[in-house]
């Protein structure tokens, strides 16, 4: 009976001695970024997840301002949302690798609470045959067209005043998480991403200024049946068992994230799992998910080992069928 006593003793002192040191050294501390009467600034605006997060910005109260390249498009993303919602929406043309185009729209635009960089351009190929044209794009739009946002952002985001919290989103993929065969270039761009959001976190904690990683899987948009076409036949193998998130699905987990100050935001089950199997050096608010990352690491690393045993030996059968 004892023994038992102290068995249980033990069982229950660990997790309770871990979460109160992990309640102790979690970093940034929990916020809350309201959106209700915030600027939300949203990039990628007129189409697929960026139109989903205006229309889900402005019902929730916002002032939404939506960036894209095609002023059509944005006309048609402003009626929709002003049908649905009820509410006007500002829209500004330009191209997000031309900086000078981008900080005229945000100096237009006027002070931003909330940033979206949610551009982003995919084109799958493996990297022999892809185009350093092709390549240049994505690290252009996806990575540099980042810089340029948040650059011209910045010098008003941080006199804001009293105006609450703000916050920096950015759009990630999970193939920011984990390289895939034929995304070579693309996950270059996407992985970039976390390394500059980790050291911008740490900048402009004591502006107030919270940064969210978003990270969808793949999402029913306009441009996703054009790229599936360009996908790699091996790299449809190994993503098979990975479905589509619809892009309302993926606005409603990003606006949620946002809300809650999240560093890192998955969309999906599996996108929690590799948040935990990759949460490496990355803040982390929550001290009870904290808590779930060190108990779950050693499990999860089993796990993608058995992953990437899967898709080397589908890519070693692919092979050995392109001999025959």
């Amino acid at each position: 009976m004892g023994l038992l006593l102290l068995l249980l003793l033990i069982i229950l002192i660990i997790p309770i001695s871990l979460l109160t040191f992990l309640a102790i050294i979690v970093r940034p501390k929990p916020t809350k970024i309201p959106l209700k009467n915030s600027h939300v600034f949203i990039t990628g605006g007129s189409s697929g997840i960026g139109l989903a997060l205006a229309h889900q910005a402005a019902l929730e109260g916002a002032q939404v301002s939506i960036l894209a390249r095609n002023p059509s498009k944005l006309q048609e993303a402003k009626d929709s949302i002003k049908l649905a919602t009820g509410r006007d929406v500002a829209v500004f043309s330009a191209d997000v690798r031309d900086f000078e185009a981008v900080d005229k729209a945000i100096r237009d635009a006027g002070p931003i609470d909330i940033l979206v960089c949610n551009q982003g351009v995919f084109v799958p190929q493996e990297l022999e045959k892809e185009s350093l044209e092709e390549i240049k794009f994505m690290i252009d739009v996806n990575l540099m067209g980042t810089f340029h946002l948040i650059k011209a952002a910045l010098p008003n985001m941080k006199n804001r005043g009293d105006r609450g919290p703000g916050s920096i989103a950015i759009m990630s993929s999970q193939a920011g998480q984990v390289g895939i065969y034929g995304y070579s270039a693309y996950s270059a761009s996407k992985f970039g991403l976390r390394g500059m959001a980790e050291a911008l976190q740490q900048e402009l904690i004591g502006d107030d200024i919270h940064v969210s990683l978003i990270f969808p899987p793949d999402t029913e948009t306009p441009g996703f049946a054009e790229e599936n076409k360009r996908r790699p036949q091996l790299t449809s193998i190994i993503a098979a068992s990975s479905g589509a998130m619809k892009a309302e699905e993926v606005a409603e987990k990003a606006l949620k994230g946002i809300q809650s100050g999240s560093f890192i935001v998955p969309c999906n089950f599996e996108g929690i799992l590799l948040s935990i199997a990759t949460a490496g050096l990355s803040p982390q608010r929550s001290f009870l998910m904290a808590f779930i990352e060190v108990v779950a690491a050693s499990i999860l690393r089993i796990a993608a080992l058995c992953f990437q045993w899967n898709w080397y030996v589908s890519i070693e059968r692919w092979h050995a069928q392109k001999k025959l």
